[in-house]
């Protein structure tokens, strides 16, 4: 074990946060951090706005269904998936129509991810706390137009960053052997059975014993809630989604 392993082990999913301000010495060391990311074929896909404005952090709260630790955190940051900067560096030197094929949206949602997730490392390395919010995506247009964002670009998601007023439970993973395999993928029911019965557990200790469920449950919920205006509003931003 290292210390960066260390920090990695511990994260926790941040929801509450003094009213300590992130130094812009802070915010520009995540973001350089959020830059030295793997990026595909160097395209660097991505792009991430600060959200200072809190009339605007208010508005994408309540398009996040209500998170109001949105407009509570003191750094707001929403990553986007970005192929209009991609279009505009290949247009310099081809007449050819740039689109949002499948293969160029994977690899803008996969830089931003990756970028983000740097920034969250970064961030828990100098004491903050952090929570991915990936709530934009239920009203990814209305989201879009308080942001400006022109074609061939999408919220992927938010993050809110600061320093953390709550100390949560480590929330469990799946066992590792239902997600490493070797050579050959291979089924492991076993390992969810064992996870049901940890997240019970977890979800009982959370709540003082008001929560009854488990993983598989949950998962379940999951595609009853489905995202219904992704598809067309990739579409209308022309991304190529079939």
């Amino acid at each position: 074990m290292n210390e960066v392993i260390d920090l990695l082990l511990r994260h926790r999913s941040i929801r509450k946060f003094t009213s300590e301000p992130v130094t812009a010495e802070q915010r520009t060391a995540i973001l350089r951090a959020a830059q030295a990311a793997s990026t595909s074929s160097n395209m660097q896909a991505y792009s991430v706005i600060h959200v200072t404005d809190q009339v605007l952090k208010d508005q994408l709260a309540e398009l996040a269904g209500g998170q109001a630790y949105v407009s509570e955190c003191p750094l707001f940051l929403v990553w986007c998936a970005d192929l209009h900067r991609f279009a505009a560096a290949a247009g310099r030197h081809t007449d050819a129509l740039i689109t949002g094929n499948a293969e160029h949206f994977i690899i803008a949602t996969v830089d931003a991810a990756l970028a983000a997730q740097n920034a969250a490392v970064a961030a828990e390395s100098l004491g903050l706390g952090v929570v991915y919010i990936g709530g934009l995506r239920n009203k990814p247009a209305e989201v879009s137009e308080l942001l400006g964002l022109p074609q061939l670009v999408y919220p992927v998601f938010g993050m809110c960053i600061g320093m953390p007023d709550q100390e949560p439970l480590l929330r469990p993973r799946l066992p590792l052997e239902a997600v490493y395999h070797e050579n050959r993928y291979t089924d492991n029911p076993v390992a969810i059975d064992v996870y049901d019965e940890t997240i019970r557990d977890y979800m009982d200790r959370r709540t003082g014993g008001k929560a009854d469920t488990t993983w598989s449950k949950e998962m379940a919920a999951k595609t009853q809630r489905p995202r219904k205006h992704m598809k067309a509003f990739l579409q209308g931003q022309g991304f190529e989604i079939e």
